[in-house]
């Protein structure tokens, strides 16, 4: 796929020290007092990551990706070329390590996309990540899931509070079924009718992310759906980079709005 040029972020770890500084910084008011860019607001400790109309703090394919209005959304056209691979915007504000999310999503029926967190770079493809994706699909089926993208596959399914256990000798631990297979199951969170009804379909929805040392916990409308306490030293991740995906397959749209991080670690 022949990719549009790219949208790179000018910012380094623009919120990860919580400093506040602009992405056009520079203008003084009349007390000589540095002004702060209207793009990067703070509110109960909360950083918003969405310039309202452009895409800057950002890096993705232009061809996907576009903003308007405090929205920003990821499609693919109904005449373009399809996606040889998952795609991502890439966040530029740094590896985050303990940290809360809030936002707001919408997608089609045909959709998905996810949030991926403290992964890295999949250098093998352009705008690819690797790791934590709270999994978001149009048809409600695995919305608030973990899935860890291209390594561990699925770590708790929707309602479960899963413990991915420590790599052992002697014991298998791989991804079969699309699933990891060295955890257990804990806890059930939430019945399969609760989850459905907490997640309306093709509307604004609610997401919450919450990662705290090796527990990552996803809500969608205030509604816990999945957790998982990750105590896999090789494969867990403490920090990395944020975005947000749109996945190979049918034309589809994905929105995202009112998206704010705390900073904790």
């Amino acid at each position: 796929m022949k990719l549009n040029k790219t949208v790179k972020y000018s910012c380094l770890s623009m919120a990860a020290s919580l400093l506040l500084i602009s992405c056009n910084a520079g203008n003084s008011n009349a007390n000589g007092k540095e002004e702060v860019s209207d793009s990067i607001k703070v509110e109960d400790g909360f950083i918003s990551m969405f310039d309202a109309n452009s895409l800057s703090g950002w890096e993705g394919d232009t061809a996907i990706w576009s903003m308007a209005n405090g929205v920003l959304t990821g499609e693919i056209k109904a005449d373009a070329e399809p996606l040889k691979n998952n795609t991502f915007i890439i966040w530029g504000g740094g590896e985050t390590g303990d940290f809360e999310l809030k936002g707001q999503f919408r997608i089609s029926k045909s959709g998905n996309s996810g949030i991926n967190y403290r992964s890295e770079r999949f250098t093998e493809v352009p705008f690819a990540l690797k790791g934590y994706q709270a999994d978001i699909d149009g048809n409600n089926n695995y919305t608030g899931q973990n899935y860890e993208e291209r390594n561990r596959t699925t770590l708790a399914y929707r309602g479960q509070r899963a413990e991915v256990l420590k790599i052992e000798e002697g014991i298998p631990a791989e991804s079969k079924g699309n699933a990891w297979t060295n955890l257990k199951v804990v806890d059930t969170v939430a019945t399969a009718d609760e989850l459905k009804a907490a997640v309306k379909d093709e509307d604004w929805n609610e997401i919450q992310i919450i990662a705290e040392g090796n527990k990552l916990s996803h809500y969608i409308n205030g509604v816990l759906i999945s957790e998982v306490i990750d105590n896999d030293t090789v494969n867990g991740k403490a920090k990395g980079l944020l975005g947000m995906q749109v996945h190979v397959g049918p034309p589809m749209k994905v929105e995202y709005k009112d998206m704010k991080i705390k900073i904790k670690k």
